[in-house]
């Protein structure tokens, strides 16, 4: 059944308050109660400020953030439309969240980077397939325009329109995108809070130290992609160079000659944008061209990693090609 976000959160702001206002009636009450055993009556009174009480109300863009972040995680496997809770975090596997038993490995544990994705809540073993796919491999790009079927708007598009509803898809997208703030199209402000913002407000949630990992270029936003660490593999690097880096590169190019094709016919003030959109894409090839080497260097390693670690430790092996924290 379609549902509007915008109904959703105004459920969940009621609930806030209401949970809110009881606590501070209940605070200042027993405020009262101690006044008045202590006879301070001259000295205290029993109000409590808003910004004191210990739970907190609704914010809108926090929550629309927040669903935001649930949605990357749910494109990444470590959270399910279907079963509540964590489903994939390190060794956390908890029956939920299982790739298709034929490809359990030797071990009795599944493989996660091939095939169909299943959830169960049954411990007999009953299996169905996930409502919102994860990603199979593991690698989600950031781009500032469509290069990939898999890119993060789209699948932040999907993500809305399997859990709320295709009817009221376009609604819940302007919504989001309204909260978000920003001009243009709905996606493309969606695209403009990933590109820009996803990754610090990631940063400022996890206390700086990220599950996600932001793989970037550079500020020219020449490639970004993001990872889900509890997954990684020590081949993955070689398949985000094969797959997306090489892709990238490719349909750089590919833009670059047709635009400087149409460039030649065009009138003035045609001729200057495509001259900025030709200088821009460039810039962006020649980024990532730098990255692809680094990214080569490490690919080459077939890195492992130990989430036992930490994520300090781990990130700091693959600091030349991710965000830096700061």
């Amino acid at each position: 059944m379609a549902r509007l976000i915008s109904d959703k959160y105004k459920e969940w702001e009621a609930e806030c308050n209401e949970r809110f206002n009881t606590l501070k009636a209940n605070e200042e009450e027993l405020n009262r109660i101690f006044i008045d055993i202590y006879g301070l009556q001259d000295e205290l009174t029993p109000e409590v400020e808003d910004k004191d009480v210990t739970v907190r109300k609704a914010d809108l863009t926090r929550e629309i953030k927040s669903l935001i972040s649930y949605a990357v995680g749910c494109m990444f496997g470590r959270y399910s439309l279907d079963v509540e809770g964590l489903v994939l975090a390190g060794q956390l596997y908890e029956s939920k969240f299982v790739h298709n038993p034929s490809f359990i490995d030797s071990s009795g544990r599944p493989t996660i980077l091939a095939g169909d994705f299943i959830v169960t809540d049954d411990p007999n073993g009953e299996y169905k397939t996930c409502t919102f796919m994860p990603d199979k491999d593991n690698i989600i790009p950031i781009c500032d325009d469509e290069y990939f079927e898999d890119d993060i708007v789209g699948r932040f598009v999907k993500f809305v329109e399997v859990a709320y509803g295709k009817e009221t898809l376009e609604e819940n997208l302007r919504f989001v995108a309204n909260t978000l703030g920003g001009k243009g199209t709905p996606r493309n402000i969606i695209r403009d809070y990933f590109l820009n913002d996803f990754y610090a407000d990631h940063l400022k949630v996890y206390q700086k130290r990220p599950i996600y990992w932001l793989f970037n270029s550079g500020k020219k936003n020449g490639f970004k992609a993001l990872i889900y660490m509890h997954r990684y593999q020590p081949d993955l690097l070689a398949r985000m160079r094969t797959d997306y880096v090489h892709e990238q590169q490719e349909r750089y190019r590919t833009q670059i000659q047709m635009l400087e094709v149409g460039e030649q016919t065009a009138a003035p003030a045609e001729k200057v944008k495509l001259n900025k959109q030709i200088a821009k894409l460039k810039d962006q090839a020649l980024e990532i061209q730098q990255y692809e080497e680094k990214i080569h260097h490490l690919a080459d390693q077939m890195i492992s990693i130990d989430l036992d670690d930490g994520v300090k430790v781990n990130y700091a092996k693959f600091q030349d090609v991710l965000e830096k924290i700061k």
